[in-house]
């Protein structure tokens, strides 16, 4: 039965408290990140209280992949690809977790089934077992089943259903089934009212109430909530020491089994907002000087409390921005949504939102600018390029509307990350990395600029892109184009085709580089077009090959075996099922795919695929046999259905290539094989990833070859 859904209208500052909820999220998981899992102790022992970020005292990235933050901003595209709708269920969400989760590598911690519950979930999943049935205490075990993880990836149903408590609610119970179940859920739908309610009241009282009105009274997760109310009230806002070490002594760990048990973490989460009196510094401190599960603590309790205190209040105290400058990591199968930034999320969410809300979507700023800065403060990844730049960047408002100010002091470069950054690969987080490159060779970068009232001398600005070579060392290119900007002049467009790369290598940096000295804007940053260049895995030095380089990461491989066996760019294996490895985004839109020599090593059906969106949905031109005889096919992979377009007769056989073509132009599937040419109309998907498809074998291709349709 669907919860009646009470719905007022959107508050007027929705968007901006949305961008505050998401910054809130990544500020609180990257602080709690690198001391994750640490008791109170130990903390307190090496770190001292948690002020700040401690990323620096440790060695360690600030963003770094995290299923918190994939999590909670992958699986509320669910409503992208299920319908926007309340009554989206689990069984649907889960559907979504098979298409974005790529096994053994992205969003979980993957520690066994009956030990992570994530990994359970998944495997259960994959069997057939839909949501709910996929996490409920009937299928798994409660001590499985009440593991944290419901609540940890609540806030974005949250987002979607400002002052509509129980719309939260309803979407965080089918969202925490697909995985969890009894008190685990209860903690999700709690905190996911919470959220939302925090749009229209800033009384944590009554959010706390709010939430409760949501779980049963009997439970113990209520039963918890009154019992650190009343200890709060006994030890004061300055005794939240002595109220930690109650709960420590009342339902710490010990107390429940399991790898991480909600209830304790959910306890000092409330301790954290009650004795915060809306105040995001000093909740950041107490919740992660607690200890326990930080990065998902911090990250629930600081989204909470930004969607409160909003963007002012954010930056009240300490600049909790800066360091992180937007940047997000979401480690899913969507080729082009991994390397991120907030405001592109808040976009997304908003939009999501404003449709349960019967609005329209938004204009879309700045003619569809990738980087647009329209959001207080947001610079949306972009950053001075190396430690000796004089000048600095900020958002603000020029007098043509909102734009990235760049402070020029002789020669000033900035850039944002367009793929995987080295930096990460090297640290061990427990949580891999799947992504492809945001720009490509054969698009065009466009920025839009102007120079300040106060520009004192003319300032030249010219791209300047990074890009691998085969030592995964970046290097830099720059363009051959550049403007002059001068006082007066009006807005200047520069625009640059990128070039080849060598070896076809990742581009993992774009951005400008602004001679002079005085203020200039950058109104927008992007790209546009269809990529135009050939794959060819670079020559390793060593043999056997090495491990995976940038150049392989660059791929998001949902199969058991991805190198460069016998000189071939792309060999690929998977032992049992389809395995898919794809290459782009679902900014590719009208564009052909040539593969000179696609060779089936074992097994069918396997071929190569267009408009890749996720792990269950593409088209592809395939190999396989059909009735007892051989077949070329046009297929479309829709979740779980698989429907056969067209297909014609073809008399292939292992260990011989074959040239394939594979094109998509608007709703029209093209795709030739030997000889042998399909045609369709298939308007499914508009756009998305190259790929390849295998099934229980192995399949092998000299060069890839991709350009405009």
């Amino acid at each position: 039965m669907v919860t009646p859904i009470n719905a007022p209208a959107l508050p007027a500052d929705y968007l901006e408290r949305v961008y505050a909820g998401v910054l809130g999220k990544l500020i609180g998981v990257y602080l709690g990140r690198p001391f994750e899992n640490w008791t109170h102790q130990r903390i307190l022992a090496e770190l001292g209280h948690i002020k700040y970020y401690v990323n620096d005292k440790l060695n360690l990235p600030i963003v770094v992949p995290d299923d918190d933050v994939a999590g909670t901003f992958a699986f509320v595209r669910a409503l992208e690809e299920h319908g926007v709708s309340p009554d989206l269920s689990s069984e649907a969400i889960g559907k979504t977790w098979l298409n974005q989760v790529v096994e053994g590598k992205s969003i979980f911690w993957w520690g066994g089934r009956g030990i992570s519950t994530e990994h359970t979930a998944y495997l259960n999943l994959k069997d057939g077992i839909a949501g709910p049935h996929s996490g409920s205490i009937a299928t798994n075990g409660t001590t499985v089943a009440e593991q944290i993880g419901a609540q940890i990836f609540i806030d974005a149903w949250a987002l979607v259903a400002p002052g509509k408590p129980a719309l939260a609610a309803q979407l965080a119970d089918a969202a925490g089934k697909v995985s969890h179940d009894g008190e685990s859920v209860y903690a999700a739908k709690l905190w996911a009212a919470m959220e939302a309610e925090a749009f229209v009241s800033n009384d944590i009282d009554h959010l706390l109430d709010t939430g409760l009105s949501f779980i049963p009274s009997d439970s113990t997760i209520a039963r918890v909530i009154a019992q650190v109310r009343a200890w709060v009230k006994e030890d004061g806002d300055d005794g939240w020491l002595v109220t930690r070490q109650r709960i420590e002594d009342t339902f710490g760990y010990d107390k429940f089994g399991g790898m991480c048990h909600v209830v304790p973490n959910h306890a000092i989460m409330v301790l954290s907002i009650l004795t915060a009196k809306n105040d995001f510094s000093r909740s950041m401190e107490i919740i992660n000087t607690c200890g326990w599960d930080t990065d998902c603590n911090a990250g629930n309790v600081a989204c909470l409390m930004a969607i409160v205190v909003g963007l002012e209040g954010l930056e009240k105290d300490a600049d909790w921005r800066g360091p992180i400058a937007d940047r997000a990591l979401i480690s899913i199968a969507d080729n082009g949504y991994a390397v991120n930034n907030a405001a592109r999320i808040t976009l997304d969410i908003a939009n999501l939102g404003r449709q349960l809300a019967g609005k329209a979507r938004l204009p879309v700023p700045k003619n569809g600018a990738q980087y647009h800065f329209s959001l207080p403060g947001s610079v949306q990844g972009f950053r001075l390029h190396g430690q000796d730049q004089a000048g600095k960047i900020y958002q603000g408002q020029s007098e043509f509307g909102p734009a990235l100010a760049i402070q020029a002091d002789g020669r000033t470069e900035l850039t944002t990350t367009t793929a995987m950054p080295k930096e990460i690969t090297t640290f061990r987080s427990g949580y891999q990395f799947t992504n492809s490159p945001l720009v490509y060779t054969g698009q065009t970068l466009r920025a839009t600029l102007r120079a300040d009232s106060t520009l004192a001398q003319p300032a030249e600005v010219k791209f300047r892109i990074y890009a691998y070579n085969d030592d995964d060392e970046i290097y830099p290119i720059d363009s051959d184009a550049s403007v002059t900007l001068t006082p007066g002049a009006g807005e200047q467009v520069l625009e640059w085709k990128v070039p080849a790369i060598e070896g076809s290598q990742p581009i993992v940096e774009a951005g400008v580089v602004v001679t002079g000295t005085g203020k200039v804007w950058l109104d927008s940053f992007g790209w546009v077009g269809q990529p135009d260049f050939t794959l060819v895995r670079p020559k390793s030095k060593e043999f056997p090959p090495r491990a995976a380089t940038m150049w392989d990461l660059a791929w998001i491989a949902s199969v058991d075996v991805f190198r460069g066996y016998a000189g071939k760019t792309v060999f690929i294996a998977q032992n049992h099922g389809q395995g898919l490895l794809s290459y782009g985004t679902r900014e590719w839109t009208d564009y052909r795919v040539t593969v000179p020599d696609l060779t089936l090593k074992l097994g069918s059906p396997a071929g190569v695929a267009v408009r890749v969106q996720g792990l269950r949905r593409f088209y592809a031109l395939v190999l396989e046999e059909a009735e007892g005889k051989k077949v070329a096919s046009l297929v479309k992979q829709y979740d779980e259905k698989r429907t056969v377009l067209a297909s014609t007769p073809f008399e292939w056989a292992v260990d011989t290539p074959y040239e394939v073509v594979l094109e998509a132009k608007g709703s029209s599937i093209k795709g030739s094989i030997g000889g042998v040419s399909l045609s369709v109309s298939d308007d499914s998907f508009d756009g998305g990833a190259l790929g390849f498809v295998v099934t229980s074998g192995a399949v092998a291709a000299g060069s890839v070859r991709v350009q405009p349709a």
